[in-house]
């Protein structure tokens, strides 16, 4: 058995975690009795179970709304973890966000209002005013939206409970490395690969979004397991010249961030990732790494050329992104390695991401298609184009950009280059598409 410590409500706690795939959410209602988070979906995507997490990072406190279903007990170590319970002032007071519920008439059932109070009350806290995105990730279907997005707008500029601006001076700055045989929480990149030299068949968790529905969903047996989630080495960014170099750990909220004003067309396609809350927790590698042929950010860093990093005790590897990707289910990884990091080009040209699927918010894709295009003079001189769900692996549609290189950027170039499409997809029906309509979507 190890131990973790975390701040919960603003009381330290030292828990020793016999099972480290129990989800946050059991534990606040079964153990401590917290039962305003509730239980809807138990996969991510209700945000009945949002709860709020705050750490420190590059000296700096962030708030982040999570979904406490999918998150584990070792991933709260040396965080601050908020429940609706007590996010009113020590006065009796309630928060901003909650007043301008009540006052608005924007509660809904009491199942769901937690999880969009607790929403709303992260967002609060870093100031974010993106209320339909913040608000995407609850799916209560009572009644309207509108009173709740017009509480958020009265929040909005409301002075911040004491109680946030606590958090900075009570939640730990260092992390101890928790390196035990059941489960280990590594600080750095050197403990990852030794811990993974002598369990190669481990299990990397970062955020848990996709693991977390193995264990819940799949009643899958994932140990032994390393929390790799808070490795500053894998969370941290920079760029270098015309190149950007994300870590694995870097989450798709922040990764969003850093690519907004290079790549704007990518950053609004993130937001279709899922919900804020998902986005918060989900890595950029662990989207890479889980091999998925419908992973929507592996079209996107493929049509920009981007490479890998890979890393174990014995050494390291740097290859192209779409060589990773082997069969489905199967990436280029040897025993003992991970993934450390992902080089991104800055490039002049224009990336364009499509994404096709049933609804808008929080669905996977049934197409995801991405374009990066230089156009000089109206001639392509370069395009690099990738799909996803089109084959059994992220890939590139080589036949259809040999089409266009050289041609003109005209109507008879793009016919051309639609018929090549069949020469380089066969693509399979299934629950979200038919063959057919992939084919017809990925060729428009």
């Amino acid at each position: 058995m190890q131990r973790i410590s975390f701040l919960l409500n603003d009381t330290n706690v030292e828990l020793d975690v016999s099972v480290p795939t129990r989800s946050v959410l059991d534990w606040l209602r079964e153990d401590c009795g917290l039962t305003g988070t509730k239980e809807g979906c138990n996969e991510g995507d209700c945000g009945a179970c949002t709860v709020m997490i705050s750490e420190f990072r590059n000296g700096k406190v962030f708030h982040k709304a999570v979904n406490s279903c999918t998150m584990l007990l070792p991933q709260l170590h040396g965080k601050a973890l908020r429940t609706v319970e007590a996010v009113t002032e020590r006065s009796g007071r309630p928060h901003p966000v909650q007043e301008a519920l009540v006052r608005r008439h924007g509660s809904q059932c009491g199942f769901c209002t937690p999880g969009m109070v607790m929403s709303l009350v992260a967002a609060h806290a870093e100031g974010n005013a993106d209320h339909d995105d913040v608000l995407a990730g609850t799916l209560c279907r009572c009644t309207g939206y509108e009173p709740i997005v017009q509480s958020a707008r009265d929040a909005e500029h409301t002075p911040l409970p004491g109680w946030v601006s606590a958090i900075a001076e009570r939640i730990s700055t260092v992390r101890s490395s928790i390196l035990g045989t059941e489960f280990a929480v590594p600080s750095s990149v050197d403990e990852l690969a030794s811990w993974l030299e002598h369990n190669p068949s481990g299990t990397l968790i970062a955020g848990a979004t996709d693991v977390g529905l193995w264990i819940t969903k799949q009643l899958k047996e994932v140990s032994p397991i390393c929390f790799i989630g808070e490795i500053q080495e894998l969370r941290s960014a920079c760029r270098s010249g015309d190149t950007l170099k994300v870590g694995a750990a870097v989450t798709v909220s922040e990764f969003a961030d850093l690519v907004r004003e290079m790549y704007p067309d990518l950053a609004e396609f993130i937001r279709r990732f899922g919900s804020v809350q998902v986005r918060n927790s989900a890595t950029v590698g662990g989207n890479l790494a889980n091999g998925s042929p419908i992973g929507d950010l592996s079209p996107a860093l493929i049509a920009l050329g981007a490479r890998i990093g890979l890393r174990s005790s014995k050494g390291h590897r740097n290859i192209p992104l779409e060589r990773f990707f082997l069969d489905y289910g199967v990436q280029d990884r040897k025993p003992g390695e991970f993934l450390e990091y992902i080089s991104i080009p800055v490039l002049s040209g224009r990336l364009r991401c499509y994404k096709v699927s049933k609804r808008l918010d929080q669905d996977i894709s049934a197409v995801c298609g991405c374009i990066f295009a230089t156009v000089e003079r109206g001639i392509v001189k370069e395009a690099r184009i990738a799909f996803g769900g089109m084959a059994a692996t992220p890939k590139r549609a080589t036949r259809v950009e040999a089409s266009l290189i050289g041609c003109g950027w005209v109507r008879s170039s793009i016919d051309g280059a639609m018929s090549a499409m069949q020469e380089d997809f066969t693509p399979i029906s299934d629950m979200r598409a038919s063959a057919r309509y992939r084919m017809d979507v990925a060729k428009n």
